[in-house]
């Protein structure tokens, strides 16, 4: 699915991320994804640590996407994000945008 052909709702999730914001995250995404009815839930996570807590998140978001009928996509996402995310095994479901090719970065920050 092409995010520009998709209504898009985008999120941006900020670090430092603890264990304890992520029920409010879960709760305020689902809110957006009730009221915007998006296809695609774009998160922004170019300043997320990289880390299991980090993960969980995003996994949740994924949930809250998948029950609410879209899919997601990470915008910002660095590499060792991205490799987090493929050994947990989530790679299907949280896919990354497509970072601009320019030399040695070109694919950098993809999933798949």
């Amino acid at each position: 699915m092409a995010a520009s052909r998709a209504r898009t709702a985008t999120v941006a999730i900020r670090g430092p991320l603890r264990r304890e914001h992520l029920p409010g995250l879960f709760e305020r995404t689902c809110e957006t994804l009730s009221r915007a009815r998006p296809e695609l839930l774009l998160c922004e996570v170019s300043g997320l640590a990289t880390d299991a807590v980090a993960v969980d998140a995003l996994a949740r978001l994924a949930l809250a996407a998948r029950q609410h009928g879209c899919e997601v996509l990470l915008s910002g996402a660095g590499e060792e994000l991205c490799e987090l995310v493929r050994f947990m095994g989530l790679a299907d479901v949280l896919r990354t945008a497509p970072v601009a090719a320019s030399g040695d970065a070109a694919g950098r920050g993809r999933l798949s």
